[in-house]
């Protein structure tokens, strides 16, 4: 079982959809492929701070609720984008800096690339670690994520009608999370439009359900309940008790 580091815990409150670094980036209008003024053609590759992590496990691993088909399009193909875009954003406003003068008028436009893109870049990689072949079923009862989702929710079924009503209700894209909030200590159930918009400041996805069209629509097609019902059978409990324990480390002033 790999450790969930601090440094990742951090990276997820900072840099993630729920700290919406900026407002919805203005260039994104497709719902399928990151696009951008600056950002690369598809299948190439930018320098940056940011890398593709490979999955964790084959493309065919979570099959039949997810098909090898859409987990290769979407981790190959659409993170990489957002990657690709995220590195494109750092390099740009790095030009920009140097360059000042009227340069600095295209600020919002790459500030806008960057939240978009690196948060969408955040959250796909803790999604492809919240699932896990033979995943599903119910987290441990002593484990503290469970602890945590009874207390919260008051019971893990409460939890699952919560979280799967947020995800099937989000507008046009987005995403469904189970997030820690440090202020209250407390777990809860958020969602992001896009990427970046309508999350909380400073709270940690601890389990991410990406429900853009591009994670599901091949298999199966307008039927988003569906989906996210076939994700519960894939949920890797384990991780996520392992990025509660983490966040739990955290403070905020």
């Amino acid at each position: 079982m790999n450790e969930i580091s601090r440094r990742e815990v951090i990276g997820s409150a900072l840099a993630g959809g729920w700290l919406a670094l900026g407002t919805e980036w203005s260039l994104a209008q497709s719902t399928t492929q990151p696009t951008s003024a600056s950002a690369p053609s598809a299948g190439s590759a930018v320098d940056g701070p940011y890398q593709l992590p490979p999955l964790p496990y084959d493309y065919a691993d979570l099959e039949p609720y997810i098909s090898a088909q859409i987990m290769k399009l979407h981790h190959d193909i659409h993170h990489k984008g957002y990657v690709d875009a995220a590195n494109a954003a750092v390099v740009e406003l790095e030009r920009v800096r140097r360059a000042g003068g009227d340069a600095i008028r295209t600020i919002r436009a790459v500030t806008d690339s960057l939240s978009f893109n690196l948060s969408g870049h955040v959250l796909h990689t803790v999604f492809w670690k919240n699932m896990k072949k033979g995943g599903g079923g119910d987290p441990p009862t002593t484990s503290e994520i469970a602890r945590a989702i009874t207390r919260d929710f008051g019971s893990l079924d409460g939890f699952r009608a919560q979280f799967s009503a947020a995800g099937a209700q989000v507008q046009g894209s987005g995403w469904a999370i189970l997030a820690y909030e440090p202020l209250a200590q407390r777990l809860a159930v958020l969602q992001s439009e896009k990427h970046n918009n309508t999350g909380a400041w400073g709270s940690v996805p601890l389990l991410s359900l990406d429900v853009w069209e591009h994670a599901y629509y091949l298999q199966y097609q307008n039927k988003r309940t569906d989906y996210i019902k076939a994700f519960f059978n894939v949920v890797n409990w384990d991780d996520v008790n392992l990025r509660l324990e983490a966040a739990r480390k955290l403070t905020l002033p």
